[in-house]
């Protein structure tokens, strides 16, 4: 019994040196990852025209802050919803987003065309003007939703795990210029997945020699993800939503309305309709 144990910490030993190798150092920077949210974003078929759309701010509505000792004054979501939602609307390919945030440095950029053609705005274009104004924010960030683990140690030997899952909620609005009429508003989230997992030993091999080993890992799913994944979630349903109420078209919309990212994102938005679409049967 004395030698399996000692075997058994030697392997745990083995074990976290091998783990401690093979920890990731120094990465050469690379395209951020892309989620299932990002496909469905690429599955979509061609729209009749692609419209234009303004985004001037997708801002974080929640108000959270990381807890104390973390940071006193870091929130605790992302601030950049405005740059993913612009990304996720061009990457569509249902949207042209003309930029809006930072409308003042455009104009001023402009300005110095225009003075260094001497005055003459006759030959700089004029600004794109939106047709579809996007509306929304980041409005919930709840923690804690779910916890839990588990564990088992025995003769001194075990291993445990636990997890945590946080929430983040996007609300996404369409709003038609000409008339200020809503034209869809959907709202996604998306979960923020934490684990652990341990193991070691904690045995006294004879009266006065204790052996003790430890291993572990933890994995936190980075809230920037999941906040892209929640917008382009979004940006999908708030496509197939208008495409069910007519608010925009297919470019074939015989054949298109079987598209597999359709008919998943409408069984989940309209789960008691028998025919899908009933829009586009009508036509």
């Amino acid at each position: 019994m004395l030698r399996l144990s000692a075997l058994i910490g030697l392997l745990l030993l083995g074990g976290c040196a091998t783990s401690l190798d093979e920890a990731p150092t120094g990465q050469a920077s690379s395209l951020m990852p892309r989620g299932s949210s990002y496909y469905d974003l690429q599955g979509l078929p061609t729209p009749a025209g692609p419209m234009f759309a303004a985004v001037y701010d997708f801002r974080d509505q929640t108000g959270q802050y990381k807890p104390i000792p973390a940071s006193n004054f870091s929130t605790a979501v992302p601030q950049s919803g405005t740059a993913f939602l612009a990304k996720a609307l061009n990457d569509s390919r249902w949207f042209i987003p003309v930029e809006r945030e930072g409308l003042q440095n455009l104009l001023t950029e402009r300005k110095i065309v225009r003075a260094a053609l001497g005055g003459d705005g006759s030959k700089l274009p004029q600004l794109s003007s939106a047709q579809i104004l996007m509306e929304g924010g980041i409005v919930a960030y709840d923690t804690n939703i779910k916890t839990g683990g588990a564990g088992a140690r025995y003769l001194g030997i075990g291993a445990s795990g636990q997890y945590r899952v946080d929430s983040v909620t996007v609300n996404l609005r369409a709003v038609d210029i000409r008339t200020g009429r809503l034209l869809s508003s959907v709202t996604t989230t998306k979960s923020v997945l934490s684990q652990e997992i341990t193991a070691g030993v904690f045995k006294f091999i004879e009266a006065q020699k204790l052996l003790e080993a430890e291993a572990g890992i933890t994995t936190n799913e980075p809230v920037s993800l999941c906040v892209a994944a929640a917008i382009e979630s979004a940006v999908v349903h708030l496509i197939a939503d208008g495409i069910w109420k007519g608010s925009w078209a297919l470019a074939n919309p015989k054949d298109d309305v079987n598209n597999p990212v359709l008919q998943k994102y409408w069984l989940e938005a309209f789960p008691e309709a028998a025919v899908y679409p009933a829009k586009e049967d009508k036509s």
